[in-house]
C-alpha cells in the first residue's frame, strides 16, 4: 500500500482528510446554481463545460428537465463539473485532502482534484465515457440490480448460477455489506435476483440504469477510453486515490491509466475501498457533491468513521471551520 512521503506519526499516518466523489445516481436538478451565483471561479468552470460540451450542461444542470438530467451522456458530466468545482472552491478555503476516492464516475473527480488531469482533459474523457457507456449500452442490451441482505461470496456464488453461455450476470458493485449491486445481461440478472430472493436476500431491486456498467457488456466502452487514455500523459497524483478496481492507493500515472480503463468492465470495490483509506490513517471522510448517497454506504460499513458532506456554496466555510 502507497504510503509515499506523507506525514507519519509515532509509526501511523497523522489524522488526515479524505475526499469521497460520488457517481452516477446522485445527480439532482439544481445541483451547482448556488455555486455559479456566488463564485467566480464557478461561473467561469461552468462556461468552459458548456464551450467542452457543446451544449447548455449549466442550464441542464441548473434547470433539468430530470429526465434529461438522468441520460447517462449527460448526468457523468454534469456531476464531475458540479463535484470538482466544490473541490476547488473548499481546497481555495484551505481544506486540503491527504487521500481521495470517486466511486466509479467520481474516479475521474478525485483525480482531477489531485492534478492528474487538467479540468478540459477530464471533462472531455468524461463525454466519451458517458457516450461510450450509453451506446454500449445500446448495442449490448443490460441491466443492473440490488441485491439486499446478502454477503459478496453469496452474490459472487448466485452470479456463477445465473449466467449461462453468452449470458452473464457478475458483481458490479460492493457497495456495503448487505448491499450489492449486479450488472449483466438482462434475462441473468433477472435469473440471479430469484436465485438471490430464494437465498434469503432481503430484496432484489432492478435498478433504471441505460446498460450493464461494470460488466463485460462494457467492453466497447473499455476499448473506446483506452484510445483516448493512451492519447494523453497523466500526471503524478499530489496526493494518492484509493482507486475502485484495486482498492489500493496510487499516485503513479501508469498505474491510474491501467485501473482507469480496467473500471469499466470490473466492479467497483467501495467497501475495501474505505477500508484502505481507514488503514492509511484517515479519520475525517467528506463526500464532496451532490446527495448523501456515499455518506450512507460509509455508515453502513463502520459506524465510527467521521463523515460530512458539501453540496452548497454556504457548506464551504462551515467545513473549513470544523
Amino acid at each position: 500500500v502507497y504510503l509515499g512521503s506523507y506525514p507519519r506519526e509515532m509509526g501511523k499516518v497523522r489524522m488526515s482528510t479524505v475526499f469521497l466523489f460520488p457517481g452516477q445516481g446522485s445527480q439532482k436538478v439544481g445541483m451547482g446554481k448556488d455555486l455559479v451565483e456566488t463564485s467566480a471561479s464557478a461561473k467561469r468552470r461552468y462556461e468552459e463545460a458548456n464551450d467542452i460540451m457543446g451544449m447548455d450542461l449549466a442550464k441542464l444542470s441548473f434547470e433539468g428537465p430530470e429526465e434529461t438530467l438522468r441520460q447517462t451522456e449527460v448526468t457523468q458530466p454534469a456531476l464531475f463539473v458540479v463535484s470538482v468545482v466544490l473541490a476547488e472552491l473548499v481546497m481555495a478555503g484551505g481544506l486540503t485532502p491527504s487521500f481521495s476516492a470517486g466511486h466509479s464516475l467520481g474516479e475521474y473527480s478525485a483525480l482531477t482534484t489531485a492534478n492528474v488531469f487538467t479540468f478540459t482533459e477530464a471533462l472531455t474523457l468524461v463525454k466519451l465515457r458517458g457516450d461510450a457507456m450509453s451506446q454500449a449500452g445500446q448495442e449490448r442490451s443490460g441491466t443492473m440490480a440490488a441485491v439486499i441482505g446478502l454477503d459478496a461470496d453469496a452474490v459472487e456464488c448466485i452470479c456463477d448460477k445465473a449466467s449461462e453461455g453468452a449470458e452473464v450476470a457478475v458483481p458490479a458493485n460492493f457497495n456495503s455489506p448487505g448491499q450489492i449491486v449486479i450488472s449483466g445481461n438482462v434475462d441473468a440478472v433477472k435469473n440471479a435476483m430469484k436465485l438471490a430472493e430464494k437465498s434469503g436476500a432481503t430484496k432484489a431491486i432492478e435498478l433504471n440504469v441505460s446498460g450493464a456498467f461494470h460488466s463485460p457488456l462494457m467492453e466497447a466502452a473499455k476499448m473506446s477510453m483506452k484510445k483516448a487514455l493512451d492519447k494523453i500523459s497523466l500526471n503524478r497524483a499530489q496526493f494518492p486515490i484509493v482507486m475502485n478496481v484495486s482498492a489500493e492507493a496510487v499516485s503513479e500515472p501508469e498505474k491510474i491509466k491501467e485501473n482507469l480503463i480496467r473500471q469499466l468492465d470490473n466492479p467497483v470495490r467501495w467497501i475495501e475501498t474505505v477500508e484502505t483509506l481507514q488503514d492509511l490513517g484517515a479519520t475525517d471522510f467528506v463526500e464532496v457533491g451532490p446527495g448523501r448517497v456515499l455518506q450512507g454506504l460509509n455508515r453502513r460499513i463502520d459506524r465510527t468513521l467521521s463523515t460530512r458532506g458539501i453540496e452548497r456554496f454556504d457548506q464551504i466555510k462551515e467545513l473549513a471551520l470544523a
